[in-house]
């Protein structure tokens, strides 16, 4: 059975083959946790709506027009719920974009029930129980190349005024860079400072999520001038900071 505080966590299963959605609930609630299971993006969103979910595992492919690279994204751009893919396709370019667009892990079918167990338990570990550490609020602002990150309201502001929607995890990630320009930070210093627990092997939510901030800050991501990468080490804000 799982461990005691596993019992409550619900998991919502997206996937389009019953038999499937049949196997994850008899297995999960055997281990002792909830189980909801959808065959598409409209009851993935209905359940999401009704809140409680704790992480999600969601099949790469789905009916209906909507993959699940495109429900991740969704997913991925107002929240840091945690997401699994699963997947009967074997596609290295697959699984590099799920992964990038914030999917905590990545598990091709066939798969064995225990594995998916251990995985899940794996990512639930990682997750923060309580909402991760934010800045102080002291009404403090910082600024940098005409935008403006406020810390007590947890907004960003572009050079234009507009308010640029972050995660939670965008946002602690950038106002530790931004408040430390010049220094280097570490994935395993930034996943201390934002969620409060040290960097796993193969966790690559903190590269998920620069990739996803320097979409939303960077004039050309691909070339970024405010957070920029040091090989092997990490990374560093480069912005420049006003008064």
């Amino acid at each position: 059975m799982a461990e005691s505080q596993s019992r409550a966590e619900h998991i919502l299963v997206v996937d389009d083959d019953p038999r499937i959605r049949q196997m994850l609930i008899r297995y999960f609630e055997g281990e002792g946790y909830r189980v909801s299971a959808v065959g598409d993006g409209r009851g993935m969103r209905e359940t999401l709506q009704r809140g409680g979910v704790d992480i999600v595992l969601l099949d790469l492919v789905l009916p209906g027009g909507e993959d699940g690279l495109m429900l991740a994204r969704e997913i991925r751009a107002g929240s840091d719920l945690p997401i699994i893919m699963l997947t009967g396709r074997d596609d290295v370019v697959d699984r590099i974009v799920g992964l990038e667009i914030g999917a905590d892990d990545y598990i091709p079918k066939p798969f064995h029930l225990r594995e998916v167990l251990a995985r899940l338990r794996t990512v639930l570990r990682r997750r923060p129980r309580a909402e991760p550490p934010a800045p102080k609020a002291t009404g403090e602002l910082i600024r940098f190349d005409g935008w403006q990150l406020d810390l007590a309201r947890r907004q960003l502001l572009d050079p234009a005024g507009a308010e640029i929607m972050l995660t939670t995890g965008e946002f602690d990630i950038l106002a530790v860079l931004a408040g430390h320009p010049g220094r280097v930070f570490s994935r395993d210093m930034l996943m201390e400072r934002t969620r409060g627990r040290t960097h796993e092997v193969f966790d690559r939510s903190i590269d998920a999520q620069i990739a996803r901030l320097r979409k939303k800050v960077e004039p050309d991501p691909k070339a970024p001038t405010l957070i920029k990468s040091v090989r092997g080490v990490g990374y560093v804000f480069t912005g420049r900071p006003a008064d």
